[in-house]
């Protein structure tokens, strides 16, 4: 059982939904990123979403692009992404870390030495936006072998032919996409989205988490309600590029936290 099975079964226990918040890594430098990464958990986040900056990050929106190109700017690489999480787990050996990016990155480190590399530094589980089922070999399979969960994205597009390729070798949980088109784009309404989770809850007993789109605690209160959990991230990145110091960011994050958990 990994860090993240284990969250979401402590989470169904207490019949409670799950935060999950997303940071880029390095944003706006290694120290201030480390920090807010630190204080994410006692901010009500059940699992940490980390970015993993990419020069061609075709799934996000312009708020998560700037962070990544920031992080990028002040010297972040995927080695010093893994430095961060082990720096994390120094002192906090129970919260998931999810590594979100693409794969180029762990195309170019290998396949085999990523996964050490990774499951050493206390990563959790993997989101792979640019590697579809049909390359399941690539990443996917390896991930699940060395002990890492592999989250597969199902969308409004996902229909019901294709959603059993998509979910045959995902775990941990079902990160599903609340809008067409970019991260950051559109808001995501809980109408829209409470049909497509429970046809997706039909299909597998995995939890099913909803992001994109989600941006105050309203919103995260009433996408929880319909899903197993919500995922912020644009709207926590832009706090952090706005200047807020930490403990500003943590206290917006903990509205937010409060939102899901309300629900």
């Amino acid at each position: 059982m990994t860090r993240i099975d284990a969250k979401f079964a402590a989470l169904k226990e207490q019949g409670k939904k799950a935060f999950v918040a997303y940071v880029m890594a390095g944003d706006p430098d290694y120290d201030k990123s480390l920090e807010v990464v630190k204080g994410l958990p006692g901010a009500g986040v059940d699992v940490i979403e980390l970015g993993l900056p990419f020069t061609d990050p075709m799934a996000d929106g312009p708020t998560i692009q700037a962070a990544g190109q920031r992080a990028l700017e002040g010297g972040m690489t995927l080695q010093r992404t893994l430095d961060l999480a082990r720096a994390f787990r120094e002192t906090d050996d129970s919260t998931p870390i999810v590594l979100m990016g693409y794969y180029n990155p762990i195309y170019s480190r290998g396949v085999e030495n990523f996964l050490t590399d990774a499951k050493a530094a206390g990563i959790d589980g993997l989101i792979v936006v640019d590697l579809p089922p049909e390359e399941d070999d690539e990443l996917c399979l390896p991930a699940q072998a060395a002990g890492l969960n592999f989250i597969r994205l199902a969308t409004p597009t996902t229909d019901n032919n294709r959603l059993p390729r998509v979910l045959q070798n995902t775990s941990g949980f079902v990160y599903y996409v609340s809008i067409t088109g970019i991260t950051g784009a559109a808001e995501a309404q809980a109408t829209d989205v409470g049909p497509e989770v429970a046809r997706i809850k039909a299909a597998t007993d995995l939890p099913v988490i909803v992001g994109f789109g989600i941006n105050s605690p309203e919103k995260s209160r009433n996408i929880a309600s319909v899903s197993d959990g919500a995922v912020v991230g644009s709207a926590i990145v832009s706090q952090i590029a706005s200047g807020k110091s930490v403990p500003e960011v943590l206290d917006f994050v903990k509205t937010l936290s409060d939102g899901a958990h309300s629900a």
